[in-house]
C-alpha cells in the first residue's frame, strides 16, 4: 500500500523493511505544499468556480472517460481500500478532474501529455491489453514500479494525496474519509480578534459592546 499516513505504503515496494524505499513523508508534504502554492497563485474567482463546480456535478470535465479509468485504476494503487476507504471512496478522480479543468488547469496540458505516454508505453509493454486500467491488479503493480519515478507519476501521487486531503467542497476528501485516515478533525478554532468573520459561524455570535 502507498505510504499514507499511520503505516500506510506503497504496494510496490519490494521490501517494506527497506527504509530507502519507503517513501518521504517531507518529501511527499513539501510536493504537495506545492501544489497548494500554485492553486494559491491562481485567480481567486477561478478557485470559487471549481469549488462550486465540483459540488454541484459530477459529470467529468477535464478527462475523458478512458482518461478516467486509467486514473482510477492508478489512484486505487496510489491509496488502496483495504481496512479503511481509499482514492476511490475519497473520491480523489473527481477532485483531480475538477483540479486540471480549473485552478490547476495550468498543469493540465502537461499531465494529458504524461498520462498519454504512460499508457502508450503500458500497452507497448503489455501486447495485447486495452490499457492499464485493465491489467490485473498484479501486473499493474509491476509496471509501476518500472514507472514510479517518472515525472508523471510523482506528479499524481502528489495530487492524489491533496486530492484525499483536501476540504471536500473542492470534490475530494469525500465525508471527510481522508481527514479520518489520518486522525484528523475539522474543528475550528476561535481565537482573538474576533470579528465579523465570526457572525455567522454556528454556534458563536459576537456580542454587542455595553
Amino acid at each position: 500500500m502507498h505510504s499514507m499516513g499511520a503505516g500506510r505504503r506503497l504496494n510496490f515496494m519490494n521490501d517494506p523493511k527497506d527504509l530507502n524505499a519507503l517513501y518521504s513523508r517531507r518529501a511527499m508534504i513539501e510536493g504537495v505544499l506545492g501544489l497548494v502554492g500554485v492553486a494559491a497563485l491562481c485567480d481567486l474567482a477561478t478557485t470559487h468556480a471549481t469549488a462550486a463546480e465540483a459540488r454541484s456535478s459530477t459529470t467529468l470535465r477535464f478527462f475523458s472517460a478512458d482518461e478516467a479509468a486509467t486514473i482510477d485504476a492508478l489512484v486505487a494503487q496510489i491509496i488502496p481500500t483495504d481496512e479503511t476507504p481509499g482514492a476511490r471512496e475519497m473520491g480523489v478522480v473527481h477532485f483531480i478532474d475538477c483540479a486540471l479543468a480549473g485552478f490547476l488547469s495550468s498543469l493540465s496540458t502537461a499531465f494529458r501529455t504524461g498520462l498519454t505516454d504512460f499508457e502508450t508505453n503500458c500497452r507497448a509493454h503489455h501486447a495485447g491489453s486495452d490499457g492499464f486500467a485493465t491489467l490485473a491488479v498484479e501486473r499493474q503493480i509491476l509496471w509501476l514500479q518500472q514507472v514510479e519515478h517518472t515525472p508523471f507519476f510523482e506528479s499524481l501521487q502528489q495530487l492524489t494525496v491533496l486530492g484525499a486531503l483536501t476540504m471536500p467542497l473542492y470534490g475530494g476528501n469525500r465525508n471527510g474519509l481522508g481527514w479520518q485516515l489520518i486522525g484528523f478533525q475539522d474543528l475550528h478554532a476561535f481565537t482573538p480578534p474576533f470579528g465579523y468573520y465570526d457572525r455567522d459561524y454556528p454556534g458563536f455570535s459576537v456580542q454587542a459592546p455595553t
